[in-house]
């Protein structure tokens, strides 16, 4: 992997530590601004919205913009947004700048994630999308625990204090590393780019993702209380039992990463499945203090296992539009995001505890298993020329078609086929062209 796609993991870390570190500050944020827990649980749908709505309309505004500047920009307003957290005076100004730092963040995925598959080989997406899934997955690891344990000991605004100063690493790793990515010879369309989305495979794909991480964050988000109220544990474990969390998503990411380009639907059964079992595990056996704890590992595991061939995929059927494959994978990351809190939060709502918000997660996990089915049936039934594969051979990837010695993606209705590389060049180099217009150069 070149070094710049390991930076776009370091920034990723910052990104995941203040997106999920809620799930330890709950509690705390609730006290303090005076709000019920499933009213800061909004906080996390908050965030999720804004990743949401922000994805794609970022991809669309910056599409002509210097990669590497986008880049800048958009870690710096979110290091801002972290900042504007840790001084916010009220819960309503607390949910305005997890919305602001939410569209920061959305934008930097989608672009991240386009570049980092630009300068890599196209055998080789999975394992680029794990090394940037990595850094959530480190975030899980050690931000989201370092995040509860702040907010225990220092109150929760020191973990928003401590995210923004991740930021501001990041930020000088962006500027210092990432390579300048030329623009391509002919400016993107947006007209061409947008006819993606008229590929059902593409959107498919859309409510896979989505139910698939908004099944496994329907429980997550709403995971310290489970342990404190339910299993009986002291507040102080709730920290590393997120750590725990985050070690199995690291194992998870690295496994995921590696089988998921030759195997990708069978990641995505056996991946979905697990989760689905985890969860309604963790339904029954909620009051036990060691079911819990394993639980939590397992989960965090099959959850991250399936991470890069959520990612591979979108980019797989989307190929020909990778910044718009980008945000709309970050975006349905995040409607999952949304939605699993939000029907978390109504579960303990209707006074079904929280346990069952284990047994709302499998139930969303039930469903992305059938779409998978349908998704995989459609594909070996030969489901045509995939859209993309047109928009493709038409240049609206790159607003040029392709020339000899390019790849070109048969999409959605069979594997990969790459020409003969030119002299030189590893082969897949020229996918990585046509998504964006040339090759990433110091």
């Amino acid at each position: 992997m070149p070094l710049a796609v390991y930076i776009l993991g370091l920034s990723v870390f910052a990104l995941g530590t203040s997106e999920f570190m809620l799930s330890g500050l709950l509690p705390p944020i609730a006290d303090d601004m005076n709000v019920s827990i499933p009213q800061a649980g909004l906080l996390i749908s908050a965030f999720a919205i804004g990743m949401v709505v922000g994805a794609p309309l970022l991809a669309v505004a910056t599409l002509r913009l210097p990669r590497r500047t986008t880049l800048i920009a958009l870690i710096s307003v979110f290091g801002l947004g972290q900042v504007a957290g840790a001084l916010a005076p009220s819960y309503e100004v607390l949910f305005a700048s997890r919305v602001v730092s939410a569209l920061a963040c959305a934008g930097f995925w989608a672009v991240g994630a386009a570049v980092a598959i630009a300068m890599v080989p196209v055998n080789q997406r999975a394992r680029a999308m794990a090394v940037m899934i990595g850094g959530l997955s480190i975030a899980n690891v050690l931000g989201v625990p370092m995040g509860a344990f702040l907010g225990e000991h220092l109150g929760w605004r020191s973990a928003f204090w401590a995210v923004g100063v991740a930021s501001a690493v990041a930020l000088v790793g962006v500027v210092t590393r990432i390579p300048h990515i030329p623009l391509p010879e002919r400016k993107p369309e947006l007209r061409r780019e947008l006819a993606i989305y008229r590929d059902r495979q593409v959107w498919l794909a859309v409510v896979i993702t989505a139910l698939a991480a908004g099944g496994v964050f329907c429980a997550f988000s709403y995971l310290a209380p489970v342990l404190t109220d339910v299993a009986g544990l002291d507040s102080g474990w709730v920290p590393w039992i997120l750590g725990l969390f985050g070690v199995g998503a690291l194992i998870g990411t690295t496994i995921g990463g590696r089988v998921a380009d030759a195997h990708l639907f069978g990641v995505l059964l056996s991946g979905i499945t697990a989760s689905t079992v985890f969860l309604a595990a963790l339904a029954l056996f909620a009051s036990s203090q060691v079911a819990v704890v394993a639980l939590a590992f397992l989960l965090g595991l099959s959850a991250f296992y399936t991470a890069p061939a959520l990612n591979a995929r979108m980019f797989n059927v989307a190929g020909a539009a990778p910044t718009l494959a980008g945000a709309t994978t970050t975006a349905a990351f995040n409607l999952g995001n949304t939605t699993g809190p939000w029907l978390g939060g109504t579960v303990i709502d209707a006074d079904f505890g929280f346990a069952a918000t284990a047994w709302a997660g499998a139930a969303m996990l039930v469903v992305a298993l059938a779409a998978v089915a349908v998704s995989l049936r459609l594909q070996r039934g030969g489901d045509g020329p995939s859209r993309s594969r047109l928009i493709a051979k038409s240049g609206a990837g790159t607003g040029a078609g392709p020339r000899e010695g390019r790849s070109v993606r048969t999409g959605s209705a069979g594997p990969d086929r790459t020409e003969p590389a030119r002299p030189g060049r590893p082969a897949g180099a020229e996918a990585a062209d046509c998504a964006t217009g040339g090759t990433a150069t110091p």
